[in-house]
């Protein structure tokens, strides 16, 4: 099994009584709540970690792409992996992703992944979400209903301009070059393996099957919610006939290890209530614009995590609750319902090889920095699972190929990091 760092990076500083006096994390939210003296600290804190946990031996580390939001970050996740590909040496880059329908021309897309894989030499997973409804309807101006063709368009637009050798011509609907012929090209041939983010619509698991793409659910609500979606997706590849070799899927999970279940429970706590108590707090406004949602996911009651995380922010602001309400913010309530797995190395490799068999998926990436986690207890956190938890999951789904891994050159035939440094910097 491929065990995958992934960081969200999210604000760290969002006021406690943020859901009671904003509206929403995402869109509108407040740009005086923006300190960017403060997150100075916070990107550069963030990117240490990321540094570190490659160095822990992660198989892969894990950045993704939204806009206009508290919630996370990173606008461009192209700007942060192409410095990883600098300061790490084994690991593989997972950008999951860029989305595609945003970026006109696409090959923009194809471009810097391409450069992303050539410095890193060959070691990027190329990820292409749609895209959530608030960062591409909203804050980007899609129009939801044409939002998934031009999504696809692109996917076509970004595979051809990496595997065709001659310069070519696109006309397609929302895309005309007359000269596609980018520099540089991918290190991996014929190209890079693509994953696809996906929250669980039926054209999304045949799509990844025809494709042969990764389908990975990445999950707010942890493997307890995530195993109907999951369930689904291993229905649709036996109906299509695909094999069940589980790295043909990934899954996020949020984990907090520590000495004892007690201790984990007391570190973790803080951070998990901040993640679901304000990062998730959405407008149900901007969470289901028509036509985002195709129809034949609606009439299967497929309903996205965005979505429920909105209606369970109207559910509060109308100061009311039922029990079958979708999102907890109270860390009993989010460690009984799975969103976080946390207790001793001992008990969260179980759990996690529990999760990795039920939901039958080889690529499983773990946040183990959530909320507003401190840059000491992420360290923690990541170094205790590296050397306590890592080794029980290795040998997981050992008997099957991972045909959507990375190519990478051999190291005898890779640039070295350099440790030049000019003379008066040397000097001192």
């Amino acid at each position: 099994m491929k065990l995958m760092w992934f960081h969200l990076m999210p604000y760290t500083e969002l006021p406690e009584d943020f859901r009671e006096k904003n509206p929403s994390v995402w869109v509108d939210i407040h740009s005086s709540l923006f300190d960017p003296r403060r997150a100075h600290h916070m990107y550069n804190d963030f990117m240490d970690e990321l540094e570190f946990a490659a160095e822990c031996g992660f198989d892969a580390v894990c950045v993704n792409e939204h806009h206009s939001n508290g919630y996370g970050l990173m606008p461009s996740p192209n700007l942060i992996a192409s410095s990883l590909a600098r300061r790490t040496t084994d690991t593989a880059l997972c950008v999951l992703g860029n989305s595609l329908a945003l970026y006109n021309p696409p090959t923009r897309v194809a471009e810097e992944f391409a450069m992303i894989d050539v410095i890193s030499g060959g070691r990027l997973i190329a990820g292409f979400p749609v895209g959530s409804p608030m960062d591409t309807c909203y804050a980007y101006g899609q129009n939801p209903s044409m939002l998934r063709e031009r999504y696809l368009e692109a996917h076509d637009l970004v595979v051809k301009a990496w595997t065709e050798p001659e310069t070519f011509a696109f006309n397609g609907r929302y895309n005309q070059q007359r000269y596609v012929n980018i520099w540089p090209r991918p290190v991996q041939q014929p190209r890079p393996p693509i994953w696809i983010p996906g929250g669980g619509s039926v054209e999304t698991w045949r799509w990844c099957a025809q494709m042969d793409h990764v389908y990975c659910y990445l999950s707010y609500y942890g493997y307890k919610a995530g195993q109907s979606t999951m369930d689904g997706f291993w229905a649709e590849m036996d109906r299509l006939g695909k094999d069940r070799n589980p790295y043909h899927a990934g899954f996020l999970q949020f984990v907090g290890v520590a000495e004892t279940r007690e201790e984990a429970y007391r570190l973790y706590r803080e951070p998990a209530e901040y993640f679901y108590g304000r990062c998730l707090h959405i407008d149900p406004r901007f969470a289901g614009p028509p036509g985002y949602t195709t129809e034949e996911t609606q009439r299967q009651g497929i309903k996205g995590q965005v979505q429920q995380a909105a209606d369970k922010s109207q559910e509060q602001s109308q100061r009311y609750e039922t029990k079958f309400t979708t999102l907890a913010r109270e860390m009993d309530a989010i460690v009984d319902k799975g969103y976080v797995v946390i207790g001793s190395p001992d008990e969260v490799a179980a759990q996690l090889k529990e999760v990795a068999h039920n939901l039958n998926v080889g690529h499983l990436m773990l946040l183990l920095q959530f909320g507003n986690m401190n840059k000491d207890l992420a360290k923690y956190n990541t170094q205790l699972f590296a050397e306590k938890v890592m080794p029980q999951l290795k040998d997981v789904f050992g008997e099957w190929e991972d045909r959507w891994w990375p190519r990478p050159m051999e190291h005898a035939a890779r640039a070295a990091l350099s440790s030049f440094a000019p003379a008066a910097v040397a000097a001192e």
